[in-house]
C-alpha cells in the first residue's frame, strides 16, 4: 500500500483541537460517565484506554452525536459545540471508524464514501455520477487505498471496508477521527498498513483518538494516553513516559505485575492425540497432542486454519481423514454431543454468535450444555440452574446484577466469562479455548489467564488458540504454528520467541 504526504496534503489540514470538559452521563440508575475532562491536540494520536464498562463507548457516542451529555462541554477548535445527532458531529469535523462499520453492502464503494453529500448537477439537482466516482477515487488515493470505487461493498474484505470508512471521513473533511478497535479482525500485514495511514493522517494535521485493548498497538501508534476507569478520568500523559504495567495499574485500580501469569503444574499423560487430521479445504495432515496439566498454544495468521481444525475436533464440521485418541483410545466424534460426552469442551471465537445466546439470562446460558443434570424428566430445575450460575459468577468474578440478568447487558469481558462458565459446567478433561480474550479489557483478560492456570493445576488439558503472540508465548508449554492449513512448526516453550514464531507463521521458516 503506497501513501505519500503529497496526496494527503490535498485534504485541508486545519487541525482543530478537541476539549472535553466535565462530561457526565447517566442511563437510568447507572452513572456511565462522571466529570470526564481531557484535551486532544491537532496532529496527535491519543490512546483512549480503559476496561470494558469504563465509559469509552459512551464517551465516543457523545462525541459523535449519538448521545447528549447530561453535563459538561465539548469544545472544537475553541468553540463550544452541541450535537443533536451524528450529522451535527460530522459537520463539526468529528467522525468514528468502528470495528464493524455500518455501511450499505448493496451499494458501490464510491456510493458509500459519498453517500451523505453526493455532488449534484446544478441544472436538475440530480446526482453527478461521474464526479461522485472521481471524488471517491481521489479520497481513496489520498490514503493509498487499493480499492476499486466501482466494486460493490459486499464483495470486499474487512480491511478494505476500514479504508472505505476512512475515505468517507476525509470526504466529509473530518479533522478529528476516532478509531474504535479498528484492528480486531485484521491480519498483521493489514494492521501495519493501517498504522501507516494513521501516521500520515497525523502528519497532515488530523487529530486521532485510538481505542484498543492491545498494548503493542497503543505503544506503536499513540503519542499520548487518557485512561478512564468506572466512568471517570484517571490520568493523561505522554506514552513515552509510561510503562505497560503502569497503564494496566491505572486501568484496573491496583498494581499489576503479571499480565500473562504462567501457572506451573505437573504435566501428565496424553489426554488428546490428533493424528493426520485433514479436510477438503482448510487444513491437512495436522498432528499434535496435549497432556493433562499442559497448555498447547496454536498460533497462525488469518486463514491458517486454526479455528476450522478445532471445529472439526469438536464435531462442528467434518474431517476427510485422520484419527482422534482420548486417553490413548481411538474415538469417533461426529457431533458436539459426542465431544462433550468424551470430556471435550470448546469455547468458540465468536462469543456473540456461537458462544452464548445474548437475549437469554446468565443462568440459562451457563446451564445450556448440562440441562440433563438440572432436572428430572422434561422439567428444568430453576433452583439448580441458579445455584450453578451463582457458583461460576463467584468463581470467575462475573460482574452482574444476578443470575437472571440478560447476557447482552454485560460487558464483553463478562460475556466471555459466562461462555467459559457454560463449558466448565460440563467438567471437561480437555478444553479448547479459541481466542478466549479477543476484544476484552485487560482486567478481564488477566482474570481469564488466571483461571486457565487454575484449570491446568486441576489436570485439565488446555488448547489455547490466540492471535496475540505474547499471550501464546507467555502461557503455552508448547506451541503449534500453522501456515495455510498445515503445521509449520512444533516449538517447545524454551526455544520459542517472537521472531521464530512469526517466521514460521509467515511461511518463511
Amino acid at each position: 500500500m503506497s501513501l505519500s504526504a503529497e496526496t494527503l496534503a490535498e485534504v485541508p489540514a486545519k487541525g482543530p483541537s478537541l476539549e472535553v470538559r466535565g462530561i457526565s452521563k447517566r442511563f437510568g440508575g447507572v452513572q456511565a460517565l462522571t466529570e470526564v475532562s481531557f484535551s486532544l491536540r491537532a496532529g496527535e494520536v491519543m490512546a483512549l484506554i480503559g476496561e470494558n464498562g469504563a465509559g469509552k463507548s459512551t464517551l465516543v457516542k457523545i462525541l459523535t452525536g449519538v448521545h447528549r451529555p447530561d453535563n459538561g462541554e465539548i469544545i472544537v477548535d475553541g468553540r463550544p459545540r452541541s450535537f443533536a445527532n451524528a450529522r451535527d458531529a460530522a459537520m463539526a469535523g468529528i467522525t468514528a471508524i468502528h470495528q464493524e462499520a455500518v455501511m450499505f453492502e448493496d451499494l458501490t464503494v464510491a456510493e458509500n464514501i459519498m453517500i451523505t453529500h453526493p455532488p449534484r448537477l446544478r441544472s436538475v439537482r440530480a446526482i453527478d455520477w461521474p464526479r461522485l466516482r472521481r471524488e471517491a477515487a481521489s479520497h481513496l488515493a489520498a490514503i493509498g487505498a487499493d480499492v476499486d470505487p466501482a466494486a460493490q461493498l459486499g464483495t470486499i474484505g474487512i480491511a478494505e471496508r476500514h479504508l472505505v470508512s476512512i475515505a468517507s471521513a476525509l470526504a466529509f473533511d473530518a479533522q478529528i477521527l476516532i478509531f474504535d478497535e479498528p484492528t480486531a479482525a485484521l491480519s498483521l500485514k493489514e494492521i501495519e498498513a493501517l498504522y501507516v495511514i494513521v501516521r500520515k493522517l497525523r502528519e497532515a494535521g488530523r487529530s486521532i483518538i485510538f481505542i484498543s485493548h492491545k498494548f503493542d498497538e497503543i505503544f506503536a501508534i499513540a503519542d499520548r494516553y487518557t485512561v478512564l476507569r468506572d466512568g471517570a478520568f484517571v490520568a493523561s500523559g505522554a506514552i513515552a513516559e509510561v510503562s505497560r504495567e503502569q497503564l494496566v495499574g491505572m486501568m484496573v485500580g491496583r498494581p499489576i505485575t503479571h499480565v500473562y501469569p504462567k501457572a506451573t503444574a505437573p504435566i501428565g499423560e496424553v489426554a488428546l492425540a490428533v493424528e493426520s487430521f485433514s479436510n477438503a479445504t482448510e487444513f491437512r495432515d495436522v498432528s499434535f497432542d496435549v497432556r493433562h496439566g499442559e497448555i498447547v498454544g496454536f498460533y497462525g495468521l488469518v486463514g491458517a486454519g486454526r479455528t476450522e481444525l478445532m471445529e472439526a475436533i469438536f464435531g462442528l464440521s467434518h474431517k476427510s481423514a485422520g484419527t482422534l485418541r482420548i486417553e490413548g483410545e481411538p474415538v469417533t466424534i461426529s457431533r458436539p454431543a459426542d465431544a462433550i460426552r468424551r470430556g471435550i469442551a470448546y469455547v468458540p471465537e465468536d462469543r456473540g454468535r456461537s458462544g452464548g445466546i445474548l437475549p437469554m439470562s446468565i443462568g440459562a446460558n451457563i446451564s445450556l450444555a448440562v440441562l440433563g443434570r438440572l432436572g428430572g424428566g422434561p422439567f428444568l430445575s430453576s433452583r439448580g440452574e441458579a445455584t450453578l450460575a451463582r457458583r461460576f459468577i463467584d468463581l470467575l468474578s462475573i460482574k452482574a446484577a444476578g443470575t437472571a440478568q440478560r447476557l447482552d447487558q454485560l460487558s464483553g469481558g463478562n460475556q466471555q466469562k459466562v461462555v467459559i462458565s457454560k463449558w466448565l459446567a460440563t467438567d471437561p478433561g480437555i478444553i479448547i479455548l479459541d481466542e478466549p480474550t479477543k476484544g476484552i479489557d485487560i482486567g478481564s483478560k488477566i482474570a481469564v489467564h488466571e483461571f486457565i492456570g487454575t484449570l491446568v493445576s486441576r489436570g485439565v488439558a488446555v488448547i489455547l488458540v490466540s492471535s496475540e503472540l505474547d499471550e501464546v508465548l507467555s502461557l503455552a508449554d508448547r506451541i503449534v504454528v500453522m501456515h495455510r492449513g498445515c503445521v509449520a512448526a512444533h516449538l517447545d516453550r524454551g526455544q520459542a520467541n517472537r521472531e521464530l514464531v512469526v517466521r514460521y507463521a509467515s511461511g518463511d521458516g
